[in-house]
């Protein structure tokens, strides 16, 4: 049984999108177990988050698209990102961006994968979820088609067809594992016609696309470099596909066998994928929430929680699900109270207020519930507490905090606090709830 696995420290990455042709800077962050990964839109207002799935996809055209349903808030061309994270086998990850679209690199998922790598891949305590199929699964559009067979491993077979003399028919079948997709899959480029690059920048497209970033092909061959492969042009569709695939949420074992596909096809296929998942209820998978419209503000937080300065302890959620979910920030400041006695010549942020900090932000989503307000929340316990890093002034703890079971009078949740995507402290909280 194999083990979920994240990134062991941030890295960064800059560059220019593809279509946008903006400057772009994209970090990674290790994440918590069963998170997923998870895009944080810091061009946005409130940084909102979206998750890598199948129910926030918006758009397919020349890429792929996920959004925010109706705030607007979307990443697009996110393909060869998810196709590094997947090839790698990391499970949870956080990808911050300062922009629309991820930085293109020279066009394949090669830069993501050596940076991760710089980085390094730690294993987590939870089994990873597979979602192996169990019979033939169809998606058909127009030409392409693409049917997932039953395997034990995961299988990619990808015929192209092309009126073109430099590609016509290729066609690829490969066992995807770390190493083969690393160094078969990984460095393979995007490609476009000479003719269409005029279209495309007239539809206000490959604003970032040059020479250096993509293969262009002309009429009597590739204008601008030597091919990675003979077959690099397959080699890039199964990269997308690998890509795309990671949007249903859990690794797949089975063969994917696909002709003429694109990124319409692979998505009805993840479609279809989820529908199978769902009436298998694999691992009790839902769909991933949305981030909240409008995040808690100071203002909302003192009319749900009764703590007041010094004592309280958040400062605003971005995001909320339900009852499941929550995540708060507390801006760490040399003017808070404590730190004229907490260590006045080295000043450490109080373990214990760390843990205050992530009860109470617990409690504002226990206590909006409809069901609760009006109510108060008593902390009675913390178990597995761990102090990882100390919390200095400057500093800004982001809390997230999951319900693991809730009743009408008790509960217990697990809360994590990271600075810079760091975890510094983790908890299991237990509380009770009584009128007020």
């Amino acid at each position: 049984m194999s083990c979920q696995r994240t990134i062991a420290q941030p890295i960064e990455i800059s560059g220019v999108g593809l279509h946008t042709g903006n400057p772009v800077t994209m970090k990674f962050l290790p994440a918590p177990e069963n998170s997923g990964i998870r895009f944080i839109c810091t061009n946005y207002e409130n940084q909102p988050a979206i998750t890598a799935d199948i129910v926030h996809v918006s758009g397919v055209e020349r890429g792929t698209t996920i959004k925010v349903a109706d705030n607007g808030v979307h990443v697009h061309t996110i393909e060869h990102v998810l196709a590094a994270v997947a090839g790698l086998n990391i499970d949870n990850l956080l990808i911050e961006v300062n922009a629309t679209e991820p930085p293109l690199g020279d066009g394949s998922a090669l830069l993501f994968v050596e940076k991760i790598r710089e980085a390094g891949i730690t294993e987590q305590a939870a089994p990873r979820k597979f979602f192996k199929v169990r019979k033939p699964v169809w998606a058909r559009l127009k030409q392409a088609e693409i049917v997932v067979l039953p395997a034990d491993d995961f299988i990619i077979s990808y015929m192209v067809e092309y009126d073109h003399p430099v590609i016509g028919q290729q066609f690829l079948s490969l066992k995807i594992t770390e190493e083969t997709f690393v160094k078969e899959i990984a460095p393979c480029r995007t490609f476009c016609f000479v003719e269409e690059v005029e279209q495309l920048k007239e539809q206000g497209l490959i604003k970032g696309g040059s020479l250096d970033n993509a293969v262009v092909i002309g009429s009597e061959g590739v204008i601008n470099s030597e091919l990675r492969f003979p077959d690099e042009f397959v080699r890039h569709k199964i990269l997308d596909l690998i890509g795309d695939l990671v949007l249903l949420g859990m690794p797949l074992r089975g063969h994917v066998v696909a002709f003429k596909g694109g990124h319409p096809s692979h998505i009805n296929l993840v479609q279809s994928l989820r529908q199978e998942v769902n009436r298998e209820n694999v691992g009790a998978l839902k769909p991933p929430p949305e981030t909240v419209d409008k995040v808690v503000t100071i203002t909302d937080i003192k009319k749900i929680l009764p703590h007041r300065y010094p004592f309280l302890l958040v400062d605003k959620v971005i995001y909320i699900d339900g009852l499941r979910k929550i995540v708060g920030l507390k801006n760490v400041t040399i003017n808070e109270d404590f730190f004229n006695g907490h260590f006045p010549g080295h000043p450490v942020m109080p373990g214990v207020l760390i843990m205050e900090a992530m009860a109470q932000t617990g409690g504002v989503m226990v206590l909006r519930s409809p069901e609760n307000i009006g109510k108060m929340i008593y902390f009675m316990g913390m178990d597995q507490v761990k102090f990882r890093k100390p919390v200095l002034p400057g500093d800004q703890l982001r809390l997230e905090v999951e319900t693991i079971r809730l009743r009408k009078r008790f509960g217990k949740m697990k809360g994590m606090a990271y600075v810079d995507g760091q975890l510094v402290a983790e908890a299991e909280l237990s509380f009770s709830l009584v009128d007020g």
